[in-house]
């Protein structure tokens, strides 16, 4: 443990007085509850668990709500409008800007203390707090309050075995009944929607007519809410609108014909040329002997966001920048790339991404190979794409010998530190492992601190740089691949929670996109790290039981492929939705790789890497720390 640890939690409190405004009301950051909630889990403090849960799930709630309102007021008092001189548009952005920051420190207290990790953003994105919760709640023997959050979590994991399995079993234990399975997350829109269903099944058109009207209506509010958070379009946070294919718009109209052409003219606009509500459409013309016009609100609607992306494409040509939500813009260099447009395919409100990135080679589908020079002696060739049953996928043998596997063991049990890149959390992706981490620039600062082998640090280093080489060689990429991020990582299963265990180690996802399985689509867009381009995961040991790393299908439940770890073993594949895959749970043992993330933009490339490049290209001149080297690998951690 660091020794500078208990001063700096003797400080933090003064600190926090110092920052906080005296107001009773102040907001407590939800990351910091939500890690005092987790601390408490492992002390099995069950008690303050839920305590600090449900703070960090309310300030949360509290902190979006803010947001929205904040942004809304301040978008109404300072418009933007496209017959705007570039100095004015400047001068409305910023005043917008300067309205909001002053609305929220009014509600929250000071914004710094509730901006967050990317890390914490994914976890509530994913609803882990929820998981926690249910656990909590069992050993509570709050049943009632576990099954509400178990659903609640599954509701967006619905590929965790364990949490379905908990989920039967609730419905059989005593003072649970069906009204407790709600999922505390589900918007007004959603319960609406999904209780029309339940009654258009059942036969009751009009009382489903009433709540298909109610759900139209609360999801305009929802998604003027979601753009008020993200500042530009794009797919609706968290939410599926597949479903919203329901032929919603002709179930509200059972019986009434004049309303039935109207409403699937409605949904002509936001899927034009879709066959099927196209007959329908002319169905009702016949019928009926007249035409009809689509519903204002919903034209008005596709109008209003039309323009609003125009608006904010002037406003990236002018500026050269990007939407972000902590400050609207940030500078991108000049470089043109808006994050998405409205598709007009089959979802609804369905977005796709685009890219205008300039200079940058971009490996297109039309051009993927593979089959390319694996370039060091011994390396084998185990398995292809066709071989993995599926595109972009290479499994390797010999790329370390047993005695490197051997000294990045030793290395990974002197410098990896547990929670490392997920801000100290020890089980970020199940509670039955501990998980450790170490990136390349932490292990040189260990060395020159003597506490690990400079030879072992350089290997660390050279042992990335040769995986680098294969997969760039390997897929025949026609640009530099570049580091994206590179991570020692051990997985150990903790003793005494293996029994009867069905969950992952590390759920199915894919590495550069947000999995949606529901709509066999993964979207790419944050907090999904977007510009990451090819993966890869070099095996260092196979004594342990369980892990195995697994490739799936989009639905995140087919097994397409399973790779067993041992030494010298890597798998490489590109890192978008053509390859979701996961981790079995590793039951007993310790399972340790190098994980390796590349781009191929260099805008993109580890700031870490570059800083540990700097210190190895001196090493390599013969430089020492204080004797002209500028990087010292303490200052850059």
């Amino acid at each position: 443990m660091d020794g500078n640890l208990f001063p700096t939690l003797i400080f933090l409190p003064v600190l926090l007085s110092a920052v906080l405004p005296s107001s009773a009301g102040v907001l407590e950051p939800y990351d910091l509850l939500y890690d005092n909630a987790v601390e408490a889990f492992y002390s099995a403090d069950y008690e303050s668990v839920v305590r600090y849960m449900e703070g960090a799930l309310s300030s949360h709630r509290q902190v979006r709500a803010t947001r929205v309102r904040c942004r809304l007021r301040c978008q109404d008092q300072h418009p933007l409008d496209e017959s705007f001189s570039d100095l004015r548009f400047f001068d409305s952005v910023l005043r917008r800007a300067a309205c909001m920051n002053k609305c929220i420190e009014e509600k929250v207290g000071t914004q710094s203390l509730h901006k967050v990790s990317e890390d914490v953003v994914q976890d509530f994105n994913r609803r882990i707090p929820y998981n926690y919760l249910q656990q909590a709640y069992q050993k509570l023997q709050r049943p009632d309050k576990a099954a509400e959050a178990a659903h609640t979590y599954f509701q967006a994991n619905p590929e965790h075995v364990e949490m379905g399995r908990d989920l039967e079993q609730y419905k059989n234990l005593q003072g649970v009944e069906e009204t407790h399975f709600v999922d505390r997350e589900a918007r007004p829109h959603q319960r609406s929607f999904t209780a029309a269903v339940q009654l258009y099944d059942k036969g009751d058109y009009e009382g489903a007519t009433a709540l298909f009207e109610e759900a139209l209506v609360e999801y305009y509010k929802a998604d003027v809410d979601c753009r008020a958070l993200c500042q530009g379009p794009q797919k609706f946070e968290g939410q599926d609108h597949l479903r919203y294919r329901y032929s919603l718009h002709e179930v509200v109209s059972a019986g009434r014909l004049e309303e039935a052409l109207q409403c699937a003219l409605t949904y002509l606009l936001f899927h034009e040329g879709e066959e099927f509500m196209k007959e329908n459409a002319d169905y009702y013309r016949e019928e009926l002997g007249h035409d009809a016009e689509p519903r204002e609100k919903a034209a008005w609607y596709l109008r209003r966001h039309k323009q609003e992306l125009k608006l904010l494409l002037i406003g990236s040509k002018i500026m050269g920048a990007e939407f972000t939500e902590g400050n609207y813009w940030r500078s991108t260099g000049g470089r043109d790339d808006s994050n998405s447009v409205p598709s007009g395919t089959d979802g609804w409100m369905e977005y796709v991404p685009i890219s205008h990135k300039k200079n940058v080679t971009v490996t297109s589908p039309q051009s993927l190979k593979e089959g390319g020079p694996l370039l060091y002696e011994g390396v084998q060739l185990v398995q292809n794409s066709a071989a993995l049953n599926g595109t972009q996928r290479v499994l390797l043998d010999h790329v370390l010998s047993e005695e490197e596997c051997a000294e990045l063991r030793q290395l990974a049990h002197t410098v990896t530190m547990a929670g490392d890149g997920y801000k100290g959390r020890m089980s970020p992706h199940t509670p039955n492992e501990k998980f450790e981490g170490a990136s390349v620039l932490k292990t040189l600062q260990h060395s020159f601190e003597g506490r690990v082998p400079m030879r072992s640090a350089r290997l660390f280093y050279e042992t990335s740089e040769r995986a680098r080489r294969i997969i760039e060689s390997y897929f025949v990429l026609n640009s530099t691949l570049h580091f994206s991020y590179t991570h020692l990582v051990c997985r150990t299963a903790i003793k005494g929670q293996q029994d009867h265990r069905n969950d992952l180690s590390h759920p199915i996802h894919a590495d550069n996109c947000l999995l949606d399985p529901d709509a066999n689509e993964c979207w790419k867009e944050p907090p999904a790290y977007t510009n990451r381009d090819y993966s890869a995961l070099l095996y260092l040991n196979a004594d342990f039981e369980g892990g195995e790393f697994i490739f799936t299908e989009m639905d995140a439940k087919t097994v397409t492929a399973s790779v067993k770890p041992k030494c010298g073993r890597m798998v490489g594949f590109s890192s978008g939705g053509e390859n979701p895959h996961g981790v079995k749970a590793v039951t007993s043992g310790q399972r340790c790789a190098v994980a390796l993330w590349f781009t191929l933009n260099p805008l993109y490339r580890e700031l870490e890497r570059l800083q540990a490049d700097e210190v190895v290209q001196a090493l390599d001149t013969q430089h020492v720390f204080g004797q002209g080297l500028n990087i010292n690998p303490k200052d850059e951690l």
